[in-house]
């Protein structure tokens, strides 16, 4: 039972993490990232097994932390507010060619990056923007102005 509390323990933790670390900085990892993410995970497994090296125990943990998302999935699917305390919100940085500077700190966003995704949506300059949109999974959407 030691191993299932540490495994909950330890997964809010780690989703609180990355709920701090933002959803751009998901979306766009970089090698620097990965290494991260690995050495997180090797510092998370001594947490939750500590002296158990057994594979009965290391299987207890996996399937503990298999629920925990099978369960938080179901969950966030059928509670629009579980789902928006878990995903976040998507965040408007353009609207009608003028960026939201409150919601660019917000979403730490630099205008040159912001207008570097709307040249890969093939829109020349932000003011031909209607809507740029901070996506839950951390991608921008470009919707450009008609005419």
């Amino acid at each position: 039972m030691d191993l299932v509390l540490r495994a909950l323990v330890l997964f809010a933790a780690v989703y609180l993490l990355l709920r701090v670390v933002g959803r751009r900085e998901l979306a766009q990892m970089e090698p620097i990232d990965f290494i991260l993410l690995i050495v997180l995970g090797d510092a998370i497994q001594q947490g939750l097994t500590q002296d158990d090296y057994s594979v009965t125990g290391a299987l207890i943990v996996i399937f503990t932390i298999a629920v925990i998302q099978v369960a938080l999935g179901f969950l966030t699917f059928r509670s629009k507010r579980l789902r928006t305390v878990m995903e976040g919100e998507p965040i408007i940085l353009v609207e009608d060619g003028r960026i939201i500077e409150r919601n660019m700190r917000r979403a730490r966003i630099a205008p040159d990056e912001l207008a570097e995704e709307a040249r890969l949506a093939q829109t020349a300059s932000l003011e031909d923007v209607q809507w740029a949109v901070l996506e839950t999974s951390g991608k921008v959407s470009i919707i450009p102005k008609k005419g």
